[in-house]
């Protein structure tokens, strides 16, 4: 068994933003894969479903992005999961609009999200950085990172999102390289 979480925060107001695409992926993976209805649990709210043969856990905590850990923790316990089985999906300044890249560990890069969980289980879990870019001044990540997806990139977004849900099995067997691999392919057409 596997928990895949979503970083991002709950509302409306902010379901556009680039620092809830770790929401939205886990979204179209629940689609694609056809998981089960929504349940309130954990803190946020959980599909159960299989990708590959592998039983996957999906989890929007709605704790808002500081207090991510706080769910992530509730589920791993629940389940009698290791950080090993966790895979974070996150937005990621340092990575150009649109890339996505997968590894184990890591810093956080100035996250909350991350900074959360890393408190509540340590830094050793599978991440899929979502490129949104950097705004070139750090006095513009604030409202960068809050800011939503513009009309002009949301054909890029819809295509980065159905491609991650799409090789998504590829995570779920634990090939890594083979996921980004292909999902890059799919962006490059």
């Amino acid at each position: 068994m596997q928990l895949w979480v979503g970083l991002g925060n709950p509302g409306p107001q902010y379901a556009m933003q680039r620092h809830n695409v770790g929401f939205m992926a886990i979204d179209v993976i629940a689609d694609l894969h056809e998981f089960g209805p929504v349940q309130k649990k954990f803190s946020g709210w959980m599909q159960d479903g299989r990708i590959a043969g592998q039983r996957i856990i999906l989890l929007k905590p709605a704790t808002f992005m500081n207090e991510s850990g706080r769910a992530v923790g509730e589920a791993l316990r629940f389940y009698k999961l290791a950080p090993d089985a966790l895979t974070v999906f996150h937005d990621e300044l340092d990575l150009a609009p649109f890339k996505v890249k997968a590894r184990i560990g890591g810093g956080l890069a100035g996250h909350n999200g991350l900074r959360s969980i890393d408190k509540h289980i340590g830094p050793d879990f599978r991440r899929v950085r979502i490129g949104i870019g950097h705004p070139g001044h750090k006095d513009r990540v604030h409202n960068y990172v809050l800011g939503n997806y513009a009309k002009a990139e949301q054909d890029d977004l819809a295509d980065m999102l159905g491609a991650i849900g799409a090789e998504a099995e590829w995570l779920a067997k634990g090939d890594d390289a083979r996921f980004m691999n292909d999902v890059a392919l799919r962006l490059q057409d």
